[in-house]
Protein backbone atom coordinates (compact mmCIF):
# COMPACT_ATOMS: atom_id res chain seq x y z
CA UNK A 1 0.00 0.00 0.00
CA UNK A 2 1.03 3.61 -0.51
CA UNK A 3 1.47 4.10 3.24
CA UNK A 4 4.26 1.53 3.29
CA UNK A 5 6.42 2.94 0.47
CA UNK A 6 9.92 3.89 1.59
CA UNK A 7 10.69 7.33 0.17
CA UNK A 8 14.36 8.10 -0.46
CA UNK A 9 16.51 10.24 -2.74
CA UNK A 10 17.51 7.24 -4.83
CA UNK A 11 14.06 7.09 -6.41
CA UNK A 12 15.09 10.10 -8.52
CA UNK A 13 18.19 8.38 -9.88
CA UNK A 14 16.91 5.10 -11.27
CA UNK A 15 18.10 4.64 -14.85
CA UNK A 16 15.39 5.20 -17.42
CA UNK A 17 12.68 6.00 -14.87
CA UNK A 18 11.15 9.17 -13.58
CA UNK A 19 10.33 9.59 -9.89
CA UNK A 20 6.64 8.95 -10.54
CA UNK A 21 7.40 5.86 -12.64
CA UNK A 22 9.55 4.49 -9.82
CA UNK A 23 6.76 5.16 -7.33
CA UNK A 24 4.15 3.59 -9.60
CA UNK A 25 6.24 0.46 -9.99
CA UNK A 26 6.26 0.07 -6.21
CA UNK A 27 2.65 1.17 -5.83
CA UNK A 28 0.66 0.30 -9.01
CA UNK A 29 -2.34 2.46 -9.90
CA UNK A 30 -4.50 -0.59 -10.65
CA UNK A 31 -4.49 -1.53 -6.96
CA UNK A 32 -6.84 1.41 -6.34
CA UNK A 33 -9.29 1.01 -9.23
CA UNK A 34 -12.30 0.48 -6.97
CA UNK A 35 -11.26 2.64 -4.04
CA UNK A 36 -11.60 6.28 -3.02
CA UNK A 37 -8.04 6.80 -4.33
CA UNK A 38 -8.96 5.91 -7.90
CA UNK A 39 -7.82 8.66 -10.25
CA UNK A 40 -4.80 9.62 -8.16
CA UNK A 41 -1.34 8.73 -9.39
CA UNK A 42 1.43 7.38 -7.17
CA UNK A 43 2.79 10.86 -6.34
CA UNK A 44 -0.65 12.20 -5.47
CA UNK A 45 -1.23 9.24 -3.18
CA UNK A 46 1.96 10.17 -1.32
CA UNK A 47 0.69 13.74 -0.91
CA UNK A 48 -2.43 12.27 0.68
CA UNK A 49 -0.32 10.01 2.88
CA UNK A 50 1.49 13.01 4.38
CA UNK A 51 -1.63 15.21 4.29
CA UNK A 52 0.01 17.78 2.01
CA UNK A 53 -2.60 19.97 0.32
CA UNK A 54 -1.21 21.83 -2.69
CA UNK A 55 -4.35 23.79 -3.59
CA UNK A 56 -7.75 24.82 -2.27
CA UNK A 57 -8.87 26.83 0.73
CA UNK A 58 -6.81 24.67 3.10
CA UNK A 59 -3.68 24.78 0.98
CA UNK A 60 -0.50 24.12 2.95
CA UNK A 61 2.72 26.11 2.99
CA UNK A 62 6.04 25.02 1.51
CA UNK A 63 7.35 23.98 4.92
CA UNK A 64 4.75 21.16 5.07
CA UNK A 65 6.91 19.11 2.73
CA UNK A 66 9.75 19.18 5.27
CA UNK A 67 7.92 17.88 8.33
CA UNK A 68 9.64 14.51 7.86
CA UNK A 69 12.69 13.33 5.90
CA UNK A 70 10.44 11.12 3.76
CA UNK A 71 7.92 13.82 2.89
CA UNK A 72 10.83 16.09 1.88
CA UNK A 73 11.62 13.60 -0.89
CA UNK A 74 8.34 14.62 -2.57
CA UNK A 75 9.28 18.29 -2.91
CA UNK A 76 11.41 18.06 -6.11
CA UNK A 77 8.55 16.29 -7.89
CA UNK A 78 6.18 19.07 -6.82
CA UNK A 79 8.60 21.64 -8.26
CA UNK A 80 9.08 19.66 -11.47
CA UNK A 81 5.35 19.23 -12.04
CA UNK A 82 4.67 22.93 -11.57
CA UNK A 83 7.45 23.95 -13.99
CA UNK A 84 6.36 21.29 -16.50
CA UNK A 85 2.76 22.49 -16.31
CA UNK A 86 3.94 25.98 -17.20
CA UNK A 87 5.89 24.63 -20.15
CA UNK A 88 2.85 22.75 -21.39
CA UNK A 89 0.87 26.01 -21.43
CA UNK A 90 3.12 27.28 -24.23
CA UNK A 91 2.35 26.81 -27.93
CA UNK A 92 4.97 24.06 -28.30
CA UNK A 93 2.37 21.32 -28.00
CA UNK A 94 0.40 22.96 -30.84
CA UNK A 95 3.27 23.19 -33.36
CA UNK A 96 5.35 20.00 -32.89
CA UNK A 97 4.41 17.06 -35.13
CA UNK A 98 6.49 14.45 -33.34
CA UNK A 99 8.79 14.28 -30.32
CA UNK A 100 11.89 12.09 -30.55
CA UNK A 101 14.15 10.88 -27.74
CA UNK A 102 17.87 10.80 -28.60
CA UNK A 103 20.56 8.97 -26.65
CA UNK A 104 23.10 11.72 -27.25
CA UNK A 105 23.29 15.45 -27.95
CA UNK A 106 23.84 15.01 -31.69
CA UNK A 107 20.98 13.92 -33.97
CA UNK A 108 21.03 13.25 -37.71
CA UNK A 109 17.58 12.21 -38.76
CA UNK A 110 17.04 11.68 -42.49
CA UNK A 111 16.41 13.39 -45.82
CA UNK A 112 13.71 12.65 -48.38
CA UNK A 113 14.21 13.11 -52.13
CA UNK A 114 11.77 12.48 -54.99
CA UNK A 115 12.80 11.39 -58.50
CA UNK A 116 9.55 12.65 -60.04
CA UNK A 117 6.12 13.95 -59.15
CA UNK A 118 3.55 11.52 -57.76
CA UNK A 119 1.35 12.24 -60.79
CA UNK A 120 4.01 10.72 -63.08
CA UNK A 121 2.66 7.67 -64.90
CA UNK A 122 4.69 4.73 -66.18
CA UNK A 123 4.00 1.95 -68.63
CA UNK A 124 4.42 -1.74 -67.96
CA UNK A 125 8.05 -2.78 -67.59
CA UNK A 126 9.32 0.70 -66.74
CA UNK A 127 10.53 1.80 -63.30
CA UNK A 128 8.20 3.60 -60.95
CA UNK A 129 9.11 7.08 -59.67
CA UNK A 130 11.28 6.77 -56.60
CA UNK A 131 11.15 8.26 -53.12
CA UNK A 132 14.53 8.01 -51.40
CA UNK A 133 14.92 8.21 -47.63
CA UNK A 134 18.51 8.43 -46.44
CA UNK A 135 20.44 9.57 -43.42
CA UNK A 136 20.99 13.30 -43.28
CA UNK A 137 24.60 14.35 -43.92
CA UNK A 138 24.26 17.03 -41.29
CA UNK A 139 23.46 16.57 -37.63
CA UNK A 140 21.75 18.99 -35.30
CA UNK A 141 23.16 19.77 -31.89
CA UNK A 142 20.86 19.54 -28.92
CA UNK A 143 21.32 22.64 -26.79
CA UNK A 144 20.71 23.12 -23.11
CA UNK A 145 17.85 25.38 -22.07
CA UNK A 146 17.54 26.10 -18.40
CA UNK A 147 17.42 28.44 -15.47
CA UNK A 148 19.33 28.98 -12.25
CA UNK A 149 16.74 29.60 -9.54
CA UNK A 150 17.83 31.37 -6.39
CA UNK A 151 15.51 31.37 -3.39
CA UNK A 152 16.43 30.73 0.21
CA UNK A 153 14.32 28.26 2.17
CA UNK A 154 13.54 30.97 4.71
CA UNK A 155 12.12 33.13 1.92
CA UNK A 156 9.69 30.50 0.62
CA UNK A 157 8.90 28.18 3.53
CA UNK A 158 5.84 30.20 4.65
CA UNK A 159 4.51 30.68 1.11
CA UNK A 160 1.31 28.86 0.21
CA UNK A 161 2.03 25.97 -2.14
CA UNK A 162 -0.48 27.16 -4.73
CA UNK A 163 1.15 30.60 -4.86
CA UNK A 164 4.63 29.08 -5.09
CA UNK A 165 3.37 26.80 -7.87
CA UNK A 166 2.23 29.83 -9.88
CA UNK A 167 5.76 31.24 -9.66
CA UNK A 168 7.22 27.94 -10.81
CA UNK A 169 4.69 27.68 -13.65
CA UNK A 170 5.69 31.14 -14.85
CA UNK A 171 9.33 30.03 -14.95
CA UNK A 172 8.31 26.98 -16.97
CA UNK A 173 6.25 29.06 -19.38
CA UNK A 174 9.06 31.55 -20.00
CA UNK A 175 11.49 28.69 -20.50
CA UNK A 176 9.13 27.14 -23.04
CA UNK A 177 8.81 30.51 -24.80
CA UNK A 178 12.60 30.58 -25.24
CA UNK A 179 12.47 27.06 -26.65
CA UNK A 180 9.62 28.09 -28.96
CA UNK A 181 11.85 30.76 -30.48
CA UNK A 182 14.18 28.00 -31.71
CA UNK A 183 11.21 25.97 -32.96
CA UNK A 184 9.87 28.92 -34.97
CA UNK A 185 13.30 29.55 -36.48
CA UNK A 186 13.51 25.92 -37.60
CA UNK A 187 10.07 25.99 -39.22
CA UNK A 188 11.05 29.12 -41.17
CA UNK A 189 14.37 27.69 -42.38
CA UNK A 190 13.95 26.41 -45.92
CA UNK A 191 10.27 27.34 -46.12
CA UNK A 192 9.12 28.92 -49.38
CA UNK A 193 8.57 32.67 -48.95
CA UNK A 194 5.53 34.44 -50.38
CA UNK A 195 5.31 38.25 -50.60
CA UNK A 196 2.20 40.24 -49.76
CA UNK A 197 0.59 41.89 -52.77
CA UNK A 198 0.39 45.45 -51.47
CA UNK A 199 2.09 47.62 -48.89
CA UNK A 200 0.09 46.25 -45.96
CA UNK A 201 -1.25 42.85 -44.94
CA UNK A 202 -4.69 42.07 -46.38
CA UNK A 203 -7.06 39.12 -46.10
CA UNK A 204 -6.28 38.25 -49.72
CA UNK A 205 -2.63 37.71 -48.72
CA UNK A 206 -3.68 35.10 -46.18
CA UNK A 207 -5.76 33.36 -48.84
CA UNK A 208 -2.80 33.46 -51.22
CA UNK A 209 -0.60 31.84 -48.57
CA UNK A 210 -3.30 29.22 -48.04
CA UNK A 211 -3.41 28.51 -51.78
CA UNK A 212 0.32 27.68 -51.83
CA UNK A 213 -0.33 24.44 -49.96
CA UNK A 214 -1.05 21.54 -52.28
CA UNK A 215 0.00 18.20 -50.76
CA UNK A 216 -0.30 19.53 -47.22
CA UNK A 217 -2.86 21.59 -45.37
CA UNK A 218 -2.16 24.98 -43.83
CA UNK A 219 -3.92 24.13 -40.59
CA UNK A 220 -1.86 26.53 -38.45
CA UNK A 221 -0.63 30.12 -38.68
CA UNK A 222 1.81 31.68 -36.22
CA UNK A 223 1.86 35.47 -36.13
CA UNK A 224 3.30 38.15 -33.85
CA UNK A 225 0.87 39.80 -31.41
CA UNK A 226 0.73 42.85 -33.71
CA UNK A 227 -0.11 40.82 -36.81
CA UNK A 228 -2.49 38.52 -34.96
CA UNK A 229 -4.45 41.58 -33.83
CA UNK A 230 -4.40 42.90 -37.40
CA UNK A 231 -5.77 39.61 -38.71
CA UNK A 232 -8.52 39.61 -36.09
CA UNK A 233 -9.50 43.14 -37.12
CA UNK A 234 -10.16 42.06 -40.72
CA UNK A 235 -13.86 42.17 -41.62
CA UNK A 236 -13.76 38.74 -43.22
CA UNK A 237 -12.46 37.24 -39.97
CA UNK A 238 -14.85 39.13 -37.67
CA UNK A 239 -17.83 38.00 -39.72
CA UNK A 240 -17.13 34.30 -39.18
CA UNK A 241 -14.92 34.03 -36.11
CA UNK A 242 -14.87 30.75 -34.17
CA UNK A 243 -12.67 28.93 -31.67
CA UNK A 244 -11.55 25.35 -31.08
CA UNK A 245 -11.70 23.37 -27.82
CA UNK A 246 -8.52 25.07 -26.58
CA UNK A 247 -9.88 28.55 -27.24
CA UNK A 248 -7.65 29.13 -30.27
CA UNK A 249 -9.05 31.37 -33.01
CA UNK A 250 -10.05 29.54 -36.19
CA UNK A 251 -9.88 31.60 -39.37
CA UNK A 252 -12.69 31.36 -41.94
CA UNK A 253 -10.72 28.91 -44.09
CA UNK A 254 -10.22 26.52 -41.16
CA UNK A 255 -6.70 27.51 -40.04
CA UNK A 256 -5.86 27.94 -36.36
CA UNK A 257 -4.29 31.32 -35.56
CA UNK A 258 -1.60 31.22 -32.87
CA UNK A 259 -0.22 34.43 -31.39
CA UNK A 260 3.46 34.28 -30.48
CA UNK A 261 5.99 36.95 -29.53
CA UNK A 262 8.66 34.59 -30.93
CA UNK A 263 7.66 35.63 -34.47
CA UNK A 264 8.73 39.06 -35.75
CA UNK A 265 6.34 41.62 -37.22
CA UNK A 266 7.63 41.04 -40.76
CA UNK A 267 6.80 37.35 -41.08
CA UNK A 268 3.70 35.19 -40.82
CA UNK A 269 4.27 31.43 -40.81
CA UNK A 270 1.75 29.00 -42.25
CA UNK A 271 2.35 25.27 -41.83
CA UNK A 272 0.85 21.83 -41.44
CA UNK A 273 1.48 20.97 -37.79
CA UNK A 274 1.16 17.26 -38.57
CA UNK A 275 4.21 17.25 -40.86
CA UNK A 276 6.46 20.26 -40.34
CA UNK A 277 8.47 19.99 -37.13
CA UNK A 278 10.32 17.37 -35.08
CA UNK A 279 11.37 18.08 -31.50
CA UNK A 280 14.40 16.06 -30.36
CA UNK A 281 15.29 15.72 -26.68
CA UNK A 282 18.04 13.84 -24.88
CA UNK A 283 16.45 14.35 -21.48
CA UNK A 284 13.31 15.38 -19.71
CA UNK A 285 13.43 18.30 -17.29
CA UNK A 286 16.53 17.88 -15.10
CA UNK A 287 16.73 19.30 -11.59
CA UNK A 288 19.17 19.20 -8.70
CA UNK A 289 16.89 17.08 -6.54
CA UNK A 290 19.31 16.60 -3.64
CA UNK A 291 19.49 20.33 -3.03
CA UNK A 292 15.71 20.62 -2.96
CA UNK A 293 15.33 17.71 -0.59
CA UNK A 294 18.00 19.10 1.73
CA UNK A 295 16.37 22.58 1.66
CA UNK A 296 19.39 24.07 -0.13
CA UNK A 297 17.26 26.31 -2.32
CA UNK A 298 19.83 29.10 -2.41
CA UNK A 299 20.76 28.10 -5.96
CA UNK A 300 19.40 25.14 -7.94
CA UNK A 301 19.07 24.58 -11.66
CA UNK A 302 16.39 23.24 -13.98
CA UNK A 303 17.30 22.38 -17.56
CA UNK A 304 16.71 20.15 -20.56
CA UNK A 305 18.62 19.38 -23.76
CA UNK A 306 16.74 19.62 -27.03
CA UNK A 307 16.72 20.73 -30.62
CA UNK A 308 14.40 20.96 -33.61
CA UNK A 309 14.47 19.56 -37.13
CA UNK A 310 12.30 20.26 -40.14
CA UNK A 311 10.64 17.02 -41.27
CA UNK A 312 8.87 17.96 -44.52
CA UNK A 313 10.07 21.34 -45.78
CA UNK A 314 7.09 21.72 -48.14
CA UNK A 315 4.75 21.58 -45.12
CA UNK A 316 5.67 25.16 -44.15
CA UNK A 317 5.60 28.49 -46.00
CA UNK A 318 6.08 32.08 -44.87
CA UNK A 319 4.36 35.33 -45.77
CA UNK A 320 6.81 38.20 -46.11
CA UNK A 321 5.50 41.60 -44.97
CA UNK A 322 8.83 43.43 -45.31
CA UNK A 323 8.35 45.19 -48.66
Amino acid sequence: MYNDIKLEKGLYNLAGKSFTQALTEADPDENYADSSLAGLDAFERQLKRFDIKICGSECDKVEKFFVTTESAVLFPEFVKRAITQGMEESILTDIVAVKTRSDCNQYRGYLISESAAYTTKTSEGNSLPETTIKESPNSISLLKYGRLITASYEAVRLQRLDVFAVTLRSIGKKLADAITSSAVSTIKTGAIEVDIAGSALAYSDLLNLYSQFTSYNMNTIIASPKNAALILSMTQVQDSISTDEKGNIILPFGTVLIKSAQVNDYTIIGFDRNYALEMVTSSELIMETDKLIDRQLDAFTVSMNLGFKSIISDAAKTLNLDK
